[in-house]
């Protein structure tokens, strides 16, 4: 994958916080994992049982229960400048995966992004900050099975020490990541790093 990481993680624009300018306010700014979720806080929940690798099939929904996440999934791509581009800033409710990468559930990394907030407010990952080791995550895909992963950990990084290889890395199970803006905010330049949750799969749900 040749996502560029830094500041270059998720386009520029997606992390102005328009929102929270137009409040005037950095007392409400979205949630920062806590020091427990990270890495090197020790596994927690975390279990290495995994699921075997789907075959590969765009998703087409996300869910994630303990944040009320239920979004729909659209492609996406990267800019001009190799960053991962994002849904429109007005499609603050929608999700992204990162389509030249693993599609979630099949073997390999996938990469799935959207907005913490937009003008109108809270947006679609404003909450991610809070999940928690072991919570769950659901990709339904065009196949009609549903991937089921579960968190690993969930991160911080400043712009400049973004871990490119950690985050983006290959692997030969199948991992998800969920990627939103966060860390500190300057009204002059936006949201300072990005937060990122790593999953991976343990249980596929057939249709019907």
């Amino acid at each position: 994958m040749s996502v560029k990481g830094r500041a270059w993680l998720i386009a520029g624009a997606a992390c102005v916080g328009v929102w929270l300018v137009q409040n005037g306010s950095q007392h409400v700014t979205p949630p920062i994992p806590s020091a427990a979720q990270a890495f090197a806080a020790g596994p927690g929940f975390h279990t290495d049982a995994a699921a075997d690798p789907m075959p590969v099939s765009s998703p087409v929904r996300l869910r994630i229960p303990e944040i009320g996440v239920d979004a729909p999934v659209t492609r996406l791509g990267l800019t001009k400048d190799g960053a991962l581009d994002v849904p429109p800033p007005e499609d603050g409710d929608v999700a992204g995966w990162y389509e030249r990468g693993a599609t979630p559930g099949a073997k390999g990394t996938a990469i799935i992004a959207g907005h913490v907030d937009n003008a109108r407010g809270p947006a679609v990952f404003y909450s991610l900050g809070t999940l928690k080791k072991g919570q769950r995550i659901e990709v339904t895909r065009q196949d009609g099975r549903t991937g089921v992963f579960t968190v690993d950990a969930v991160e911080v990084y400043d712009n400049e020490d973004f871990p490119d290889r950690k985050v983006y890395g290959k692997t030969d199970r199948a991992e998800l990541r969920v990627i939103t803006c966060g860390g500190g905010f300057s009204e002059k330049t936006g949201y300072q790093g990005n937060v990122v949750t790593y999953a991976h799969l343990i249980g596929v749900r057939q249709p019907g």
